[in-house]
C-alpha cells in the first residue's frame, strides 16, 4: 500500500463511518443497511454482547424501531488498515435524543472490507461508555 492509497481508504472509511450516523438520523433504513456486506452483523450500543446477522435481518431490526428524532455526533475515528481490503476503525458516538434526557456517550468498534461498491461494514460492535447523569 502506498501512502496515497492509505490516506484515500481512510478517508473513505470515515466517510462511511460519518454517513451510517447522517442515514440512522435521517431513518433511511435501507441506506443504513445497504453499508454492510451481505453477511454483514452488527450489535447495539445498549446490547454489545447480542449481534443481528445478516444484512436483511439489520434492515428488519432498523425497520422495527419505533420513530424517534435524534442526533448522532461522530468523533475520535481512527481507522487502521490491515491490508487493501481489510481494515479496522473506532469511534466514539454522542446521541442526542427528543427527550429531555441527558445525551448518551458510547463507541463502536468496526471491522471493515472493500468490496466492488466501495468500503463496508463486516462488523459493527457497539457500546455504551457512560450515561450522563
Amino acid at each position: 500500500m502506498d501512502e496515497t492509497y492509505t490516506w484515500m481508504a481512510k478517508a473513505a472509511i470515515a466517510e462511511l463511518i460519518t454517513r451510517y450516523a447522517a442515514l440512522n438520523d435521517a431513518g433511511d433504513w435501507d441506506g443504513v443497511a445497504a453499508l454492510y456486506t451481505e453477511a454483514g452483523r452488527m450489535s447495539r450500543p445498549t446490547a454489545p454482547a447480542e449481534f443481528i446477522d445478516g444484512r436483511a435481518a439489520i434492515l428488519a431490526a432498523f425497520r422495527a424501531r419505533p420513530a424517534r428524532t435524534l442526533r448522532h455526533i461522530v468523533a475520535n475515528v481512527l481507522v487502521t488498515l490491515d491490508s487493501d481490503s481489510d481494515a479496522r476503525a473506532s469511534s466514539q458516538i454522542l446521541l442526542f435524543t427528543q427527550s429531555a434526557n441527558p445525551p448518551l456517550v458510547g463507541s463502536y468498534h468496526d471491522r471493515l472490507i472493500k468490496t466492488a461498491h466501495g468500503w463496508r461494514f463486516v462488523e459493527r460492535r457497539a457500546s455504551m461508555d457512560f450515561r450522563a447523569p
